[in-house]
């Protein structure tokens, strides 16, 4: 893609989510995020009625007289996106790529964050950490994060879901709320979600198309692996076939949401031939 047609994209994809995220997000997107911080403010004395796990027993020790610690909720939050770049998502049988919607998802969620002053990172992954953009805020760092995912090359078309959740637990040392956007496809990473989820506020934004929930009565299909370069032979004009696919691929979905809701992740989904504004409005509702 050369820089003018980048350039125009980058706007495009710019003045639809900005306005999504102004008009429609705006009022939900403070409530959100469970957990804002709560920073340490000053003392004062104590008076009837305070808790007493808030005594702070060094100046009470130092001024012969109870004194209490007063916290104020942080008014800055540290948004991470965590977006999957592996091979799996250049696949749309609708409306779009699944790559498409991530960005588009992403954008939105970016432009939320500043317009209440929050600062947004990025971590893009496969099988490993890709590149990683730390928190910042203002629209030219927006706007960089959206340059990169509409015009970024991967080094790998695999998928591990465990490389970047670690990398977050240990780059990121102050609680923040990071969103995963991935088709969360084949993917191990139940203990390095606990551990990440220990520490920060996780929400899982799952892109899926309905392509591949079943394989299409087609006769005798060549398939190909995005992510593994394998071609397989496959008789889709066979009932049983078909019924196998069908049922791996519940069986996936089914694996996710349990792990989801074992570790406590909100989970949304989206499809690419749906609107995802409605779902992502839900999602914050929720919470």
């Amino acid at each position: 893609m050369d820089s003018t047609e980048l350039l125009k994209k980058v706007r495009k994809i710019e003045i639809r989510t900005k306005a999504l995220s102004q008009q429609i997000f705006a009022g939900e997107y403070h409530s959100a995020f469970k957990g804002r911080g709560m920073a340490f403010s000053e003392v004062r004395e104590y008076q009837y009625g305070d808790d007493v796990r808030f005594i702070d027993w060094n100046v009470t020790a130092r001024l012969n007289h109870p004194y209490v610690k007063i916290f104020e909720e942080e008014r800055e939050l540290t948004v991470m996106l965590l977006i999957d770049v592996s091979g799996s998502n250049l696949f749309g049988t609708r409306n779009e790529f699944k790559a498409d919607l991530i960005t588009e998802l992403a954008a939105v969620l970016s432009f939320s964050a500043i317009n209440n002053n929050d600062k947004v990172g990025v971590i893009f992954f496969s099988d490993r950490v890709e590149k990683f953009i730390p928190p910042k805020k203002g629209r030219s760092h927006i706007l960089r994060i959206i340059r990169e995912l509409v015009d970024y090359k991967p080094s790998q078309v695999k998928t591990d879901l465990a490389e970047p959740l670690r990398y977050l637990t240990n780059a990121i040392k102050k609680k923040c709320t990071a969103f995963v956007i991935s088709d969360f496809v084949n993917c191990d990473f139940e203990q390095a979600l606990k551990i990440a989820s220990e520490k920060h506020d996780i929400v899982a934004l799952h892109v899926m198309d309905r392509g591949e929930s079943q394989l299409p009565d087609l006769g005798l299909m060549q398939l190909k692996d995005p992510e593994t370069g394998k071609y397989t032979l496959a008789d889709t004009s066979d009932r049983l076939t078909r019924m196998a696919y069908e049922h791996w691929w519940k069986r996936q979905q089914e694996k996710n949401a349990e792990l989801f809701r074992k570790v406590g992740v909100d989970v949304a989904d989206f499809y690419t031939d749906r609107d995802y504004v409605k779902e992502l409005i839900a999602l914050f509702k929720r919470r």
